[in-house]
């Protein structure tokens, strides 16, 4: 490998491995005072499928298009001092602004709503970080919930597809952020580095839990303020002993998302709902291969309470009352990608890393007796594709998926129509200006 290939791949793992606003820990090499930058991406995708999967056979077979740009960030990092930071970053989510929602509480806790463009504006993090001591420091504010692989490495630059994998980002919150309070740290030496995260932020809103995406509807933010009535509870520890591998386990904990909701009487009469989760993660990298998996298992205590009471909330509500919420979900993941000129061991070719992905997902992997899991939910699919860096920090990408419907098997076919795409997209990510 030339000079020049050489510093290319360093490039590309140094952008893999450092978020944007520093997620895991304070980033603060490279810039002396403040820097500014982001990440987005574009998507254009052509499908064989129709909109509505819970039909008798699943999907209608009708072939559309669709192009969007699902986000476009602009980050900012300012030091005060060198122990103390601001970290900002906002998200134009698919070019637009999204609806306005009010709850009139001279009106009896009636919902308004004022309908504006299609997507979001979203403050993703604004946080004030007090840096003690590298295996101690202290983060208040708007942050990113480090809970499961999407949500702690989200930046494009860290997945190979078009899209972020479904099998968090349907059943989750994609991107997970909140406010609360963090302590973070890193602590080890040699084969034995660690890092770790612990939070408490605002917890899920029960009212926004569904069949079809399971708690991430519960993410607060509708409204001016978030009820911090029943917090929720994070951990997050990643193990970087070994050079190219970072693994690790969060946790993520509830004591009851019914006291979170919008008017708190709503299942006062029925006890509470906790909401626990666990995920592992992990990514191994070298200059031949890059390998990533997940696992998310999560449970809702009590169930037939969210259904009993979600049925019965308000059409003019920003909620999907879909039912029944299950109360057990389940997603897992691994995709591997080579970098081919390094294989084939051709110096001047560029870098490009063919791919391929599994995943399986099923937000009603368990449900609550008198209730039953609809199968159109359950959901195998395979994508393969390439990525082309034509720079460092900016992604050309092209994949075919196909999802089978109603099954659990890789290599099966489900009962009802399956789903296919071919999705082309670019993406970049990088530091603009540094003082």
């Amino acid at each position: 490998m030339n000079g020049k290939s050489k510093i290319t791949g360093a490039l590309l793992a140094l952008l893999a491995a450092l978020p944007v606003t520093g997620q895991e820990a304070a980033d603060t090499a490279g810039y002396s005072k403040f820097r500014f930058g982001g990440y987005g991406e574009m998507v254009a995708s052509f499908k064989d499928y129709g909109i509505n999967r819970f039909q008798k056979n699943g999907v209608t077979k009708e072939r559309r298009n669709t192009v969007a740009i699902p986000r476009f960030v602009l980050a900012f990092d300012y030091k005060f001092t060198p122990k103390w930071i601001l970290g900002a970053e906002i998200e134009f989510e698919s070019g637009g602004t999204g609806i306005a929602y009010e709850i009139e509480n001279s009106e009896n806790g009636e919902y308004e709503t004022e309908v504006e463009k299609g997507g979001e504006v979203a403050l993703e993090q604004f946080h004030l970080t007090r840096l003690i001591v590298p295996a101690f420091n202290v983060r208040v504010g708007h942050m990113i919930v480090p809970f499961g692989l999407t949500n702690t490495h989200h930046e494009p630059i860290n997945f190979f597809g078009t899209v972020r994998p479904e099998s968090e980002t349907v059943m989750l919150p994609s991107t997970w952020h909140e406010t609360g309070l963090s302590l973070f740290g890193t602590f080890g030496s040699g084969h034995g580095v660690f890092d770790w995260q612990a939070m408490v932020v605002a917890g899920l809103n029960a009212n926004g839990f569904d069949r079809d995406t399971w708690i991430a509807g519960g993410k607060q933010g509708f409204f001016e303020t978030d009820n911090f009535t029943s917090p929720g509870y994070v951990a997050r520890i990643d193990y970087r002993g070994v050079k190219g591998l970072r693994t690790g386990v969060s946790f993520y904990y509830c004591h009851n998302a019914g006291a979170n909701s919008d008017k708190s009487q709503t299942y006062a009469s029925d006890g509470r709902i906790p909401v626990t989760m666990a995920s592992w993660d992990g990514q191994y990298r070298n200059r031949y291969v890059t390998v990533r998996a997940d696992v998310v298992y999560g449970h809702i205590g009590n169930t037939a309470s969210v259904n009993g009471k979600n049925n019965k909330l308000p059409g003019a509500s920003p909620y999907s009352r879909l039912l029944p919420v299950a109360k057990n979900a389940l997603s897992y993941g691994a995709e591997v990608g080579f970098n081919l000129g390094n294989v084939l061991g051709v110096k001047k070719m560029p870098v490009i890393y063919p791919f391929a992905r599994y995943e399986y997902f099923n937000p009603q992997k368990s449900v609550e007796s008198p209730a039953t899991a609809d199968r159109r939910l359950e959901v195998s699919k395979w994508s393969a594709g390439v990525n082309w860096y034509a720079l460092p920090n900016l992604v050309v990408k092209a994949d075919y998926s196909n999802r089978q419907i109603g099954t659990s098997n890789p290599f099966g076919s489900g009962p009802y129509n399956s789903e296919n795409e071919v999705s082309i997209g670019i993406a970049y990510i990088g530091w603009f200006l540094r003082r």
